[in-house]
């Protein structure tokens, strides 16, 4: 597989206009599902609970794309640029857009502060991997998409059914959290199946240009990363777990894998 050095030394024109459609659909995507909940939340159609859960579920998919891109850096600067944005969003703001998001998804943890401290540890997470990657190991880009998607949809599920139908109380007290067997459940299975998915699809089915999976090594991995996700948000406080859960989830397997 090409290192990034490489993949710069053969860039085209091509590939850049290639690139290019990719970061328009990116933005276009991320811009419509944050604005989507922002206004149902201000026209009271929705609550702040379920805006934030829409954001959180919805934006960071687009974290799917990265594989595509020719040049991986660009999905670099798509992430940085969003980090930023969720930075400058808080109750203080002077830009209407940032103050209006802040109110519309900001949680009562984060009222002390004034800014989107989840939400921002979110976007930093996703960050930091994809910069990671797209430096050392370009061909391996399905390690921080699953970590990402874990965080995404396992912790969302988790959440909600945990809220709804959890009854024997795991979570231990310095957390400040209300973690559940049900909750913690419903977080493993759903983060097996969502790695079990990408690493079959972008390491086994459908290659494009990252590094060949087994089936042994797909099942392998994703028992692995399901599992200290699960674990690490069980002992993570719910403010620090959208930072905690994808990088721990990501580069244990990505170390293991390094190491046999």
């Amino acid at each position: 597989m090409s290192t990034l050095i490489e993949i710069i030394k053969s860039y085209t024109r091509a590939d850049f206009l290639y690139d290019l459609v990719l970061i328009i659909i990116a933005y276009s995507y991320m811009f419509i599902t944050i604005i989507v909940p922002v206004y149902l939340k201000k026209k009271n159609m929705v609550s702040k609970f379920f805006a934030r859960k829409i954001v959180h579920l919805c934006t960071g998919l687009v974290i799917l794309i990265v594989p595509f891109f020719t040049l991986p850096l660009h999905a670099v600067f798509i992430s940085l640029s969003m980090t930023i944005v969720v930075y400058f969003s808080s109750r203080d703001s002077s830009v209407r857009h940032l103050k209006e998001l802040y109110e519309s998804i900001g949680e009562e943890a984060e009222e002390t502060i004034g800014r989107l401290q989840g939400p921002f540890h979110y976007c930093i997470s996703i960050t930091v991997l994809i910069t990671i990657f797209a430096v050392f190991a370009p061909d391996k880009f399905y390690y921080p998409i699953c970590g990402i998607l874990i965080m995404i949809i396992s912790d969302t599920l988790a959440s909600i059914i945990g809220k709804k139908y959890g009854k024997i109380k795991l979570a231990p007290a310095y957390t400040g959290s209300q973690r559940t067997f049900e909750g913690s459940l419903t977080f493993f299975i759903s983060a097996f199946i969502l790695c079990f998915s990408t690493f079959y699809f972008y390491g086994l089915s459908n290659p494009i240009n990252q590094k060949v999976l087994t089936t042994e090594l797909v099942f392998v991995y994703s028992i692995v990363t399901s599992l200290t996700g699960t674990l690490v948000e069980l002992f993570s406080p719910s403010i620090w777990d959208d930072l905690t859960v994808p990088i721990a989830s990501t580069m244990i397997i990505y170390y293991l894998e390094l190491l046999t």
